[in-house]
């Protein structure tokens, strides 16, 4: 199967990555060729266009940050769809809306393709590994046929349903990732202004009941001082906004939710859309004039985990 990847960013780049050391025929295309130099470098293949990246591949995969961009990669007049025709698949792991990737899913169905969503789940360190989390929407018969694709790209891979239906999962779990970042800011700056150790408070943390991915991985960062996740705050405004209108549309009153949200915009006033998202936890260092910051911690994260072909996650019935 030929492969053509469209979005080299933080996580693209790193996806795309796995494709090319696993010996797949892969065809790049990102806004800044020099991005894709690594890869072109390492036999892949580079397309001057959207449409032409379709035409010479069997699955498009975008990976894009924020439905404008996959609008107009999909719609332009040069865009993907203008390359799509019968047996072409198109693969959105993108974090994006359920009713836009709906709306050009059903553009492109309606020229013969095939659509799914696939966006991805675990951090940075995992997408680099092949170690990540997938969720798949669309229909079965096109998720078997990416399935050994997706079975590089991820660990797990869930097929979660109908198109649309991995997209709400994702703003799902990113909601439930940023609900936890919040509350360990508060948690170790209130055990800091407590005289407690730092190091010793992440442990403790880490054998209890509240333990958490998110602690696992963010809070080390936190206290490297580094921040460096690999993802901004403008980023987590847009997934958890995603989540709140999915509420919305559902009729479910949310109370958590919103205010979240007003703290990333303020995070994200203060100091800026481009910062770590981890560095939330300067509101509260400069609210108690302190720093949340321990010796032996790492400043970025590393996946250790061996890289083995991922499984298909099946939901109990």
């Amino acid at each position: 199967m030929k492969i053509g990847f469209i979005g080299l960013g933080n996580v693209g780049g790193k996806l795309a990555g796995s494709l090319l050391r696993n010996g797949f025929d892969l065809t790049v295309r990102d806004l800044n060729q020099e991005i894709a130099r690594p890869f072109l470098d390492n036999g892949a293949k580079w397309a001057d266009s959207p449409k032409k990246l379709a035409e010479a591949v069997d699955l498009i995969i975008t990976c894009l940050p924020n439905l404008a961009a996959s609008a107009t990669v999909i719609e332009a007049d040069d865009g993907v769809l203008a390359g799509i025709y019968t047996g072409k698949i198109w693969a959105e792991m993108s974090t994006t809306d359920e009713e836009e990737v709906k709306r050009l899913g059903a553009k492109v169905k309606a020229l013969g393709g095939e659509a799914l969503d696939c966006p991805v789940s675990g951090g940075c360190h995992r997408a680099a590994t092949g170690n990540i989390s997938i969720f798949v929407g669309g229909e079965r018969s096109s998720f078997e046929k990416i399935l050994p694709v997706m079975k590089v790209l991820g660990r797990r891979i869930l097929h979660t349903g109908d198109l649309g239906s991995a997209s709400v999962l994702k703003v799902m779990t990113n909601y439930l990732a940023t609900a936890n970042l919040v509350t360990l800011c508060e948690a170790l700056t209130t055990a800091k202004k407590a005289g407690m150790d730092l190091s010793t408070t992440y442990e403790a943390i880490r054998i209890s009941s509240g333990n958490s991915f998110v602690h696992e991985t963010e809070s080390q960062v936190i206290l490297n001082g580094s921040r460096e996740i690999n993802f901004t705050m403008d980023l987590v405004l847009k997934d958890i906004s995603l989540f709140q209108a999915i509420a919305e549309r559902a009729g479910v009153p949310l109370e958590v939710s919103p205010l979240l949200i007003d703290i990333f915009k303020d995070g994200e006033e203060r100091y800026g859309s481009r910062e770590w998202s981890s560095n939330i936890v300067r509101r509260l260092e400069d609210a108690c004039d302190t720093q949340i910051i321990a010796s032996g911690f790492p400043a970025e994260m590393v996946d250790d985990e061996p890289e083995v072909s991922g499984i298909e996650v099946v939901a109990r019935v």
